[in-house]
């Protein structure tokens, strides 16, 4: 893990996918950081302690995916409120006192409902109870809204989402994944099960509603396109992409993300695929 200039990665497994690299190098190079490099390493669980330990100085900050969101907080010298009140974080910044764990999933969510002008929400349905999830959660209370429904197949996850609901001050209930079609009775719906198991849904879309698919590839998905011919708000993974990579870039970097030059990389490149 040598090498001149700062540097920054996304780790997860696997990472090969990944379009991290194209949003944040576009900054560096955006704001003039040339000796700045932000690549992908591949990490499981198991390994991200002993990686940990062999990066130098020069590495400035890393952004995390899975499986890695959990067992950050265990490896991490300091934990943000945040972090641990959702008990995951998708990011570790070099500081001070060692690695400081953060997510900026939850505030990167709120930023990209404000894309769609959603500031507050008073009926919020989740799809799917995992990692994902927690961020889903943080939003609708920073949205101000008090009761959630988590729409699952699993009640033993739905469970271990009831401590996060509970630090944020949430009312947390339970609807089989079998009736996930009453979900749109929502004011905001936001996805976070993986691709291809929300295809075969069929939605009777509010008038207003606002769907927030944390998938970008393939894009639209098939909810995301039903949802839209009904009107609806849409919100893309890609969309969350860019707002939780700008919150990254300035925690790693001190300086501001520049916005539109991400956006304009990240859609390229996903454009592309």
């Amino acid at each position: 893990m040598s090498g001149t200039g700062r540097r920054a990665a996304v780790l997860g497994k696997p990472i090969a996918h990944s379009l991290s690299p194209v949003l944040h190098n576009s900054g560096y190079a955006a704001v003039g950081l040339a000796d700045w490099r932000y690549t992908a390493i591949e990490c499981a669980e198991a390994e991200l302690p002993d990686l940990l330990a062999g990066l130098g100085p020069q590495w400035a900050g890393l952004s995390l995916t899975m499986p890695l969101k959990e067992v950050a907080l265990a490896v991490a010298d300091e934990v943000t409120p945040v972090a641990e009140a959702l008990g995951a974080a998708n990011t570790l910044v070099r500081g001070p006192r060692g690695w400081l764990a953060e997510n900026t999933d939850a505030p990167g969510m709120v930023d990209a409902l404000a894309g769609v002008s959603v500031s507050t929400v008073d009926s919020v349905a989740v799809l799917g109870a995992g990692g994902t999830a927690r961020a889903a959660l943080a939003a609708a209370a920073r949205l101000g809204c008090v009761s959630v429904t988590v729409y699952a197949r699993r009640a033993a996850a739905v469970a271990e989402l009831s401590p996060v609901a509970d630090r944020l001050g949430l009312r947390l209930s339970h609807v089989d994944f079998g009736e996930v079609a009453r979900c749109g009775a929502a004011e905001l719906v936001i996805s976070t099960v993986p691709k291809g198991v929300a295809d075969t849904v069929r939605v009777d879309w509010r008038p207003g509603a606002v769907l927030f698919d944390a998938i970008y590839d393939p894009w639209p998905t098939p909810l995301a396109a039903s949802a839209q011919a009904a009107g609806a708000r849409i919100v893309s993974g890609l969309d969350l992409l860019l707002t939780q990579a700008v919150h990254q870039f300035r925690l790693f970097t001190g300086v501001p993300a520049p916005v539109a030059a991400m956006r304009t990389a990240l859609w390229e490149a996903a454009a592309r695929r």
